[in-house]
């Protein structure tokens, strides 16, 4: 059986071209869209970095910020302040006793003998020439007596002399007496008038060491110390009985080294606290001493003082001294620290950072310490609490408050 079956050939040189055209323009076509995707993709790869990137900065900023006000916030806080310069009143302070400024001992200048009575006692004040102690004289007072009687005999025998001597002148022209004879009872009248004499001083030399038997007060003034009582056998040799403060000027006898001694002179002013007694003393100094102890190498300043009833001799006593001015820095002595290398301070730099500054101190006063150098008056420095301080270390600096502000 024959079937007819009819086939369709493509054309080679037409059909054949189109088919491939077409397969050139599709592949261009993918490869053109997979460039645009891949670039899209590197674009998107990029912007993703970039915030990363970007987010990575500001999360390290954010924590450093944070970091820091952490450490802001708990830095130590410290007061400071900023002295500046000022004039300071040199003071100097010194310790020593007090005493009477001219102290009188008195004793017997007589011969002594037993205490009768003695009026006065220590802490009381007397004259020039006071009795301060009566001593017996019975014995005395009948040698007195007996020098008063000497003298009428030496007196009646000068009287029959010159009797005698005045009959032989009214017997001379007579030639009854020779010339001889009235110079004979002339020289007897002479030596009887001689014998008055002696004996008139006998007596009063009797007197005269009667009066000394006495113990009386040389000088006005007071009374520091009794050492006799009624019933004492005293005599020269019993030393001094009697202590007085002439005039009642009292001193202060201030132990100094020998360059507190050189910054002061006679008529410095000075101020006596003694020890136990809130009252202060003026005194002036009126006299330095011209030698320095070789042991402790101090010498001593005098400061005279009036009289008062805190000041009493022998008591311990401390003086304020004045020795000039300075212009310093003042810092109050918690801000002053010192270790085995000097004296030191902190100051706050700029960043807020504790540094240590070595300083020399200078005179010390009531209100402070003056800084002879190391500081100028502008910095910083902290007031107390510095030795928990280390150097370098960050702190919350707060200026003091001062008074009326």
């Amino acid at each position: 059986m024959n079937y007819e079956t009819t086939v369709q050939a493509d054309n080679p040189a037409d059909g054949g071209a189109w088919s491939g055209a077409e397969d050139a323009l599709d592949n261009e076509v993918s490869s053109k869209t997979g460039k645009r995707k891949l670039i899209i993709g590197l674009i998107i790869i990029g912007l993703i970095a970039a915030l990363g990137f970007a987010y990575y900065q500001v999360s390290n900023s954010a924590t450093a910020v944070g970091a820091g006000d952490d450490q802001a916030e708990q830095a130590a806080s410290v007061t400071i302040i900023k002295p500046g310069r000022a004039t300071i009143a040199g003071e100097i302070q010194a310790t020593g006793t007090v005493a009477a400024r001219r102290e009188l001992p008195v004793g017997i200048a007589g011969e002594g003998g037993r205490v009768v009575s003695v009026p006065v006692d220590a802490g009381d004040w007397v004259k020039a020439g006071q009795v301060l102690a009566f001593i017996d004289r019975s014995v005395q007072n009948q040698q007195v007596d007996s020098a008063a009687a000497q003298v009428n005999v030496a007196q009646a025998d000068a009287n029959l002399a010159q009797a005698n001597l005045d009959r032989a002148l009214k017997l001379v022209d007579r030639g009854f007496i020779s010339k001889a004879d009235v110079d004979r009872l002339t020289a007897t009248r002479d030596a009887a008038v001689a014998r008055v004499r002696v004996a008139n001083a006998q007596v009063r030399e009797t007197r005269a060491r009667n009066a000394r038997l006495n113990i009386v007060a040389p000088s006005s003034g007071l009374v520091l110390e009794r050492m006799v009582e009624p019933g004492q056998i005293v005599s020269a040799g019993s030393g001094a009985l009697f202590r007085i403060a002439q005039g009642g000027e009292m001193e202060m006898m201030a132990r100094l080294n020998e360059v507190d001694l050189a910054k002061i002179s006679a008529g410095v002013q000075a101020t006596i606290t003694p020890t136990g007694s809130q009252k202060s003393f003026a005194g002036q100094i009126w006299q330095i001493s011209p030698i320095i102890d070789a042991q402790d190498r101090q010498g001593t300043a005098r400061i005279a003082l009036p009289y008062a009833p805190e000041l009493r001799p022998g008591g311990f006593a401390q003086a304020t001294i004045s020795s000039g001015t300075v212009v310093a820095p003042m810092l109050p002595e918690s801000a002053v620290l010192s270790d085995d290398k000097g004296s030191y301070v902190f100051i706050i730099d700029k960043d807020n950072k504790a540094q240590r500054r070595d300083v020399t101190t200078g005179m010390v006063t009531q209100d402070g310490i003056a800084i002879a150098s190391g500081l100028d008056g502008t910095e910083s420095i902290v007031l107390r609490a510095g030795g928990f301080l280390t150097p370098g270390e960050v702190v919350n600096p707060k200026l003091a408050k001062t008074d009326g502000k």
